[in-house]
C-alpha cells in the first residue's frame, strides 16, 4: 500500500479485558448508526456488536496484509465476528484512490466503509467523514486527532532508508544516495502527491537537507538532484519489488522497511543522524457507508488495548502508547524491541501537511521529469 498515511503492533490485553475495556454506556439499540458520534449514541457495546452483525458485512480497503500488521488485525476481528464479512478491497491503492473509490461508488453496498489515510490527504477530504470518538478517545493526544472524530491518528513511525546491503554500500548520509554507487536504486513508496509514506520521504530529505516543515522545497530539490544523477527510480517500492530486486534502496517507514528483511536476507534498515521525521496514519469513517454499525466498530476495535498492541507488534507505535504505558497495558517486551527513536524529532502539523502538499502538487511532477 502506497498510502499518505498507512500500519504496526503486538498482543498484551487478553480478551475478556478487551471487552470489558470496549463495554460501556447504555441505553437504546435504535440509534441510527449512520448518525452516531460515539458509543453512546447507540446504547451499548453489546448494541453496537448487535447492529454490525445485523448489517453482516465491512468493507476496508488499502490495508496490505503485511502493512504493520494488518494481516493478523483483520484475521482477529474476522474470528471474533465471523458474522461480519470482511471485504478486504484494493490493498496497494494510495490514500487518494481510497477516496476516489468512495466517491465513485457512492450509493453502492461496496463502497469503502472505512479509510486509512495519511495526514495531507485526510485534511483535504474531510467533508468525506462521518465524526466519531472510539471510547479510548481521551487516550490519544490531542495533536494526532481531528477535534471532532473526523479523523484520528492511529500508528506512526520514522522515516527511514532500506537498501540491500548485498547490492549497494550502507548510506550514512542523505548526500550519499546521490553517488554512483546508487545508480538507478533508489525509490520510494508511492506518488508524494498521493502517498503517504512517499510525502514523509520528502518531508524527511527536507530536513536532512537543513530545511524545515514549513517548506518543503528542499526535499523536492533532493529527488530533483536524484533524478538528475539518474539514481532515482520512477517506481512504487512494494514488497514484490524489493523481493525481486527492482528496487535495491527504499524511502519507506521503519517499520515497513523492517519486514522486508523477511523476504531479502541481506535488507538492512537506517534513520539517519540528526533530524528525523515521524508521522501517524489516520482512521476514518465514510460518511456514506454501506455498513455504518460495522464501520463504528472496526474503530473502537482498532483502539481496543489488544489492537493498540498488535499495531507495536507489527513494529509501529500504537497512538495510544504512552497511556496504555502509564496503565500498564502495554507489551513491554514489544515496546522495548523498537528501535531508538531519532533524539531530534519533527511531525508536520495540519497547516504544514497541507501546504506541503499543495507545493508538491505544483512542483513535484516537473522535478522528477
Amino acid at each position: 500500500m502506497s498510502r499518505f498515511s498507512p500500519r504496526r503492533a503486538g498482543l498484551v490485553a487478553l480478551t475478556a479485558a478487551v471487552a470489558l475495556a470496549l463495554t460501556a454506556c447504555g441505553s437504546s439499540a435504535d440509534t441510527d448508526a449512520a448518525t452516531a458520534t460515539s458509543l453512546a449514541d447507540i446504547g451499548t457495546f453489546e448494541d453496537l456488536e448487535a447492529a454490525a452483525k445485523a448489517e453482516g458485512r465491512l468493507n476496508v480497503i488499502a490495508l496490505p496484509r503485511d502493512w504493520a500488521n494488518y494481516g493478523e488485525i483483520i484475521d482477529l476481528f474476522k474470528s471474533r465476528y465471523p458474522e461480519i464479512t470482511v471485504e478486504e478491497q484494493s490493498p496497494d491503492v494510495s490514500s487518494a484512490e481510497e477516496i476516489q473509490a468512495a466517491k465513485t461508488n457512492e450509493g453502492l453496498d461496496t463502497a469503502p466503509d472505512v479509510f486509512d489515510l495519511g495526514l495531507a490527504v485526510a485534511l483535504a477530504n474531510t467533508d468525506q467523514f462521518a465524526p466519531y470518538k472510539v471510547q479510548t478517545w481521551d487516550d490519544i493526544p490531542d495533536a494526532l486527532k481531528e477535534p471532532s472524530g473526523l479523523f484520528v491518528g492511529d500508528y506512526g513511525g520514522y522515516m527511514s532508508v532500506g537498501y540491500d546491503s548485498a547490492k549497494v554500500p550502507a548510506p550514512t548520509s542523505l548526500d550519499d544516495l546521490l553517488g554512483a554507487d546508487y545508480k538507478a536504486s533508489v525509490a520510494l513508496n508511492g506518488d508524494p502527491t498521493q502517498a503517504g509514506a512517499a510525502f514523509a520521504g520528502v518531508g524527511l530529505a527536507t530536513v536532512q537537507s537543513g530545511g524545515t516543515l514549513d517548506d518543503f522545497t528542499p526535499g523536492i530539490d533532493f529527488f530533483a538532484a536524484l533524478n538528475a544523477a539518474g539514481n532515482f527510480l520512477k517506481v512504487d517500492a512494494t514488497t514484490a519489488t524489493v523481493t525481486s530486486g527492482e528496487t535495491p534502496v527504499v524511502f519507506n517507514w521503519d517499520y515497513l522497511n523492517a519486514t522486508h528483511v523477511n523476504d531479502v536476507p541481506t535488507w538492512e534498515v537506517v534513520v539517519f543522524p540528526g533530524t528525523g521525521y515521524a508521522g501517524y496514519y489516520n482512521q476514518a469513517i465514510n460518511k456514506d457507508a454501506p455498513h455504518p454499525a460495522a464501520a463504528r466498530l472496526w474503530q473502537e476495535f482498532l483502539y481496543s488495548d489488544e489492537v493498540q498492541n498488535l499495531w507495536l507488534k507489527g513494529g509501529a507505535r500504537p497512538v495510544r502508547m504512552a497511556a496504555m504505558v502509564e496503565a500498564g497495558t502495554i507489551d513491554a517486551t514489544l515496546a522495548a524491541a523498537l528501535p531508538e527513536a531519532p533524539a531530534d524529532t519533527v511531525v508536520p502539523t495540519e497547516e504544514q501537511s497541507t501546504a506541503a502538499g499543495t507545493l508538491l502538487g505544483e512542483k513535484w511532477a516537473a522535478a522528477i521529469q
